[in-house]
């Protein structure tokens, strides 16, 4: 370090002086040797670890959701944890600036991905495997600002089951909603849970017959998005004030995303509205969930579902059906969605040369709001408990350690634990 005269000192060195013992005593906390005491190492913030007790139930909530993807013929694949940063760039609409950047290494722009339905539909374009039922368990990373109760951190893990390619239409799409509802069953635990479901083609043509310019659609998608946590008055507010919409627009787009009900009693409503049936996207998309309602009724999950115009998905890649599964048992207020996802049929095309689409849906599982939730009933009932061993070796008296080594040995070899 720097150390001041002693011969001489005018009042530049007094401050020299003084940032030295700045310098000091920063340096001395941040080695942990502040008043003689080591700093306590901390988890980085957003990030957590999992002691052996957790890990045991987090393996076991693995080993439900892949069985479920299993099930229904789903293959697993794995893509780096990162990517490069162009790939991730304008796909994420107002969340793109939740992505983790990376230091420039080699010329390559890099960024950790934020989720895993973009890294898919970069290895569709790159791989053109066809027709294919995926799934993956793995981190991801986002640069928000954490709330541990509500299970939000900065690094987690998403579990994630996609149908890419062509079927006949909403059958995919009736497929990956019932993969939800069965994920979820496996959980008992969580409570009832409902889905809030919507479609994006029928929410544009809302906000166009209630004059949103196109060019503030996908913004203005963005502020209703909020309605989950944010009252009407403050959405409004935010979209007159910060968007730029008109006051009377705001106004009429109330008195359609305010508007929930069952899917068959609110589809019969929007029918009768001559308007959605003039306008050709809404029309489309009418024509569409009609169909996914006739067979999630055959499935026997129509019930789950909660026709909900105020759902809008903030992420651009949507392009067709979207959906949210909350609960609605007493820790519905804890937590927000635990599962959601949507159509995303022109995604792929943006990493191809030759603009190749490839339709896509998907559902992701907010797996570590399930797992906390998971954990804090298994601490009530009965606490956290490692694996048991199933067998004990022991000795009634001295020198009989190798015997008991050749005795466990021939355990571990018949897989007996």
């Amino acid at each position: 370090f720097l150390t001041a005269s002693q011969d001489y000192l005018n009042p530049f060195d007094f401050r020299v002086q003084g940032a030295v013992v700045f310098l000091e005593d920063l340096f001395a906390k941040l080695s942990g040797l502040s008043g003689g005491e080591k700093r306590r190492p901390k988890v980085a913030k957003g990030a957590q670890d999992f002691l052996p007790p957790q890990m045991h139930l987090r393996e076991q909530i693995f080993h439900k959701v892949r069985a479920v993807f299993k099930r229904h013929g789903g293959v697993e694949i794995e893509t780096p944890v990162f990517e490069l940063k162009e790939t991730l760039t304008g796909k994420y609409g107002e969340d793109s600036k939740l992505i983790y950047d990376l230091a420039d290494q080699g010329g390559e722009l890099l960024a950790l991905r934020y989720d895993l339905t973009v890294p898919f539909a970069r290895f569709m374009a790159l791989h053109n495997p066809g027709n294919m039922k995926r799934y993956a368990i793995a981190r991801v990373y986002r640069r928000d600002n954490p709330q541990i109760a509500r299970g939000r951190f900065r690094e987690f893990y998403q579990c994630d089951f996609d149908i890419a390619g062509v079927y006949p239409t909403m059958l995919a799409d009736a497929e990956v909603i019932s993969i939800g509802i069965e994920v979820l069953q496996q959980f008992p635990e969580l409570g009832p849970f409902k889905i809030k479901l919507s479609h994006r083609k029928l929410l544009d043509a809302i906000l166009e017959l209630c004059g949103v310019p196109a060019d503030k659609l996908r913004t203005t998608c963005s502020a209703i998005d909020k309605l989950d946590k944010e009252p009407w008055d403050v959405v409004r507010a935010e979209m007159v004030d910060e968007k730029d919409i008109a006051p009377d627009v705001a106004d009429r787009i109330q008195g359609f995303v305010t508007q929930v009900g069952s899917p068959k009693a609110l589809y019969a409503q929007l029918i009768a509205d001559k308007r959605f049936g003039d306008h050709p996207a809404a029309a489309e998309a009418m024509k569409e969930l009609g169909l996914l309602w006739s067979y999630l009724e055959a499935m026997g999950v129509l019930d789950y579902v909660s026709f909900d115009l105020s759902l809008a998905r903030g992420l651009d890649y949507y392009t067709g059906l979207i959906y949210e599964f909350v609960l609605t048992g007493e820790s519905a207020t804890q937590v927000g969605s635990i599962a959601a996802g949507g159509r995303y049929d022109n995604l792929v095309g943006m990493f191809s040369a030759t603009n190749a689409q490839i339709p896509c849906i998907g559902v992701s599982l907010g797996i570590e709001r399930i797992f906390g939730m998971l954990q804090k009933h298994a601490e009530q009932r009965d606490g956290l408990r490692t694996p048991v061993s199933q067998v004990l070796v022991t000795q009634t008296s001295a020198g009989l350690l190798v015997p008991r080594l050749e005795v466990c040995q021939q355990l571990w070899a018949a897989h007996i634990a």
